[in-house]
């Protein structure tokens, strides 16, 4: 008998009107190569509110474009991902501070 655990989920919620599409897709992609194992999988979700950019993961944020001024680093996101979804998962090279 196997128990069965949930995967949890990346959601992108991205302006369309502010043209961050391909950013979202580009982050999502990004995210499924480093956790295919890891994750359920990753839900681009277009925000009815303009400038918004928000990464989530099982309902909590993990980042907030508003809230930083600024975008996330893939490294940055990775790891804040693998916090949540992978603890204890070697991220190579995107484990090395700079």
């Amino acid at each position: 008998m196997t128990e069965q655990h949930t995967k949890p989920v990346v959601h992108i919620e991205y302006c369309p009107k502010c043209g961050w599409l391909l950013r979202a897709a580009y982050m999502a992609q990004e995210i499924l190569t480093t956790f295919e194992n890891e994750l359920g999988g990753v839900l681009l979700e277009p925000s009815e509110v303009s400038g918004t950019y928000q990464i989530r993961i099982n309902g909590s944020i993990l980042f907030d474009r508003k809230t930083e001024g600024r975008f996330p680093e893939i490294k940055e996101l990775k790891q804040l991902i693998r916090d949540v979804a992978a603890p204890g998962k070697s991220l190579g090279h995107s484990d090395k501070r700079t």
